[in-house]
């Protein structure tokens, strides 16, 4: 059974129990600053389970998209992955453990067909701390109906994962009770954590034996649900909201409970087919398929790199799919950091051209049915990932290129310091993160306080930044303030723009900068068309809207003039040493201008650029005054 199907299944069934289908959220939540990503189906939903009534009424079910970047060092292994489908249904008020138990399992056996006697169970142990009793209503629910599906289920009391580790499980056990680290649910984490007011109480996850084969006992321990192993994996979880935490930290029962249920689609699906590993679903088997006829390299002697690729493409594709653009700040970093992995990976199978553009639509034909509601972007995907990774390759080639050229002068005792790796991204716009992994594969040793010298490097950068010379350039900012560079920075775009559209031989003539307007002097022989002033401002708000970054170093004029081509006036008068800014791919810069600074850190802070008047300001100079709004 694939994975669409589960889905629908899934859905249909939740109908016939009474409940209404409510639209899936986007990954990105507008208006809640608190999280990235939407991370589960309940996320949405946390007013209504807060006492608010939901226009759709008691019953509600969806199939959430969602995203969890926490888990994105742990992709590689069988089950973990950053994007995944979160089958789920509530109760706010109305049903309680006795029907969301037996519906969980007569949707589990008899709907996608599993066999009860590989489903096993986890309940609340209770915390005498606060007096919350052992979850007892719940273990004899699930007592009752393994009865009646003729499984033998003893009841087991483990306490702790790691005593779990040590004990295992004997035979016959079947429903196990763990403490509040493994079996509480609330906003907070356990019950010591748990924030005053919210809503919380006990869970029963439900797990799927994948065989006493899988479980390697020298890492784990011994086998049982909650165990780090590969034999059992959690399929679902049912939190049993009954309680509300008090101000003085005491726990009261709620009046009306609610019922908050969580199913991985992706690890059901796994169940079904009968494999521990979720990379051979039918969300991601067809994207390994292809990976090996493209690299020409099998999957079981590539699968570390597979499953990322694999896994970071379909995140990265979710975020396109929804108009997400990949650039330097929070979301779209975070979409940028996923591609960029991929495409790392890619390169360790080998794949060395462009590779998006045959994976790209084997995911959107496995996301087709998911709804235009979220994915309002998805014509728009495939355009945006493969003008990513393109500008990404020429990043990587050159950064890869100058990491091993660092790691190669160093001496034997030395290592590479946060300082060079500063200096890789600040540089090159390579990325910290990627030197960090690449050091990792490739053994080139790191200082031990690598992160605290990098830390140091970009403070040092930005002191720099706020003290630098204003007498590189003719005329000058007002001050140093926040708005005073943004439009230092626009106005770099500015001069790029002109000499890209207008006349490839413009040059700055002069220009004075305050905190409300840039009045910039340039020569051109004619004045400008309307058509010409609205193509210049297209381009510069084209080039904010990508979020290009803005980079500087230090480099001797002679290389600065003839090997970097950077823009200056003054070569004569410059001195020996000079600080150049490169807006954009280091390798092929919209802007590289000499310049004494300050600048934004990347274009996306700047604004919307806007020419207010093009005039005369003297013989062969014409002088443009322009506002960001």
């Amino acid at each position: 059974m694939d994975a669409n199907t589960i889905r629908q299944k899934f859905l249909d069934f939740q109908v016939k129990k009474g409940h209404k289908i409510i639209q899936p959220a986007p990954l990105v939540l507008e208006g809640d600053p608190t999280t990235l990503f939407t991370g589960s189906g309940m996320q949405p939903l946390l007013p209504y389970l807060l006492g608010k009534e939901h226009p759709e009424g008691k019953r509600l079910c969806d199939s959430q998209p969602s995203m969890r970047l926490q888990d994105i060092e742990d992709v590689g292994d069988s089950r973990h992955t950053t994007v995944f489908e979160m089958l789920g249904n509530w109760s706010l008020g109305d049903y309680f453990k006795e029907e969301q138990i037996r519906n969980f399992f007569e949707f589990l056996t008899k709907e996608v067909g599993l066999d009860p006697n590989k489903i096993y169970v986890t309940c609340f142990i209770g915390n005498e701390k606060y007096g919350i009793p052992k979850d007892t209503e719940a273990a004899e629910i699930w007592q009752k109906v393994f009865k009646e599906a003729e499984v033998e289920a003893k009841i087991a009391e483990i306490g702790s994962a790691a005593e779990g580790d040590k004990r295992g499980i004997k035979p016959g056990e079947r429903i196990f009770f763990y403490d509040d680290k493994e079996n509480w649910w609330s906003r907070g984490g356990g019950c010591d954590t748990t924030p005053i007011g919210d809503p919380c109480g006990p869970d029963s996850e439900v797990f799927y034996d994948f065989g006493e084969d899988k479980q390697d006992e020298e890492k784990y321990g011994l086998a049982h649900p909650a165990s780090d192993g590969a034999r059992f994996m959690e399929i679902g979880n049912q939190v049993f909201m009954q309680y509300r935490r008090n101000e003085d930290g005491t726990f009261a029962e709620l009046e009306k409970k609610n019922v908050d249920f969580g199913g991985g689609l992706e690890r059901i699906a796994a169940a079904a087919i009968g494999s521990f590993d979720v990379f051979k679903i039918s969300l991601m088997k067809p994207i390994i398929d292809k990976l090996e006829a493209i690299s020409g390299k099998s999957y079981e002697t590539n699968t570390d790199e597979m499953r990322v690729i694999a896994d970071h493409i379909r995140g990265a594709y979710l975020l396109a799919a929804q108009g997400l653009m990949p650039s330097n700040k929070t979301q779209g970093y975070a979409m940028r950091r996923l591609l960029r992995r991929a495409i790392l990976r890619a390169l360790d199978l080998g794949i060395s051209d462009n590779f998006l553009a045959e994976i790209i639509p084997i995911v959107a034909k496995n996301y087709a049915e998911l709804p235009d509601s979220i994915l309002t972007h998805r014509e728009n995907a495939l355009g945006v990932m493969l003008k990513e990774e393109t500008a990404f390759r020429k990043t990587l080639s050159k950064g890869l290129r100058e990491l091993h050229k660092l790691s190669g002068r160093k001496e034997n005792t030395q290592k590479l310091s946060g300082y060079d790796l500063f200096k890789l991204q600040d540089t090159y716009g390579f990325p910290m993160e990627l030197s960090v992994e690449e050091c990792y594969r490739e053994g080139i040793e790191l200082s031990e306080k690598y992160l605290e010298e990098f830390k140091e490097a970009l403070k040092e950068q930005r002191e720099r930044s706020q003290t630098a010379s204003k007498g590189m350039f003719k005329g000058g900012l007002e001050d140093h303030g926040e708005q005073t560079v943004k439009y230092h920075t626009a106005t770099h775009l500015l001069l790029a723009a002109l000499q890209k559209l207008v006349d490839s031989g413009i040059c700055q003539k002069g220009s004075n900068i305050t905190a409300d307007r840039v009045r910039f002097d340039f020569n051109l022989d004619h004045k400008m068309t309307p058509e010409e002033i609205k193509s210049v401002e297209d381009q510069v708000n084209e080039w904010i809207e990508a979020d290009l970054p803005v980079v500087f170093d230090e480099y001797d004029k002679n290389f600065a003039k003839n090997t970097l081509k950077a823009h200056g006036q003054f070569w004569n008068k410059y001195p020996e040493k000079l600080k150049v800014y490169t807006i954009g791919d280091f390798d092929n810069p919209i802007s590289r201008e000499v310049c004494g600074g300050p600048h934004v850190e990347h274009t996306g802070l700047i604004g919307k650029f806007k020419i207010k008047k093009e005039e005369s300001s003297s013989a062969g100079v014409r002088r443009i005054k322009a506002v960001l709004e």
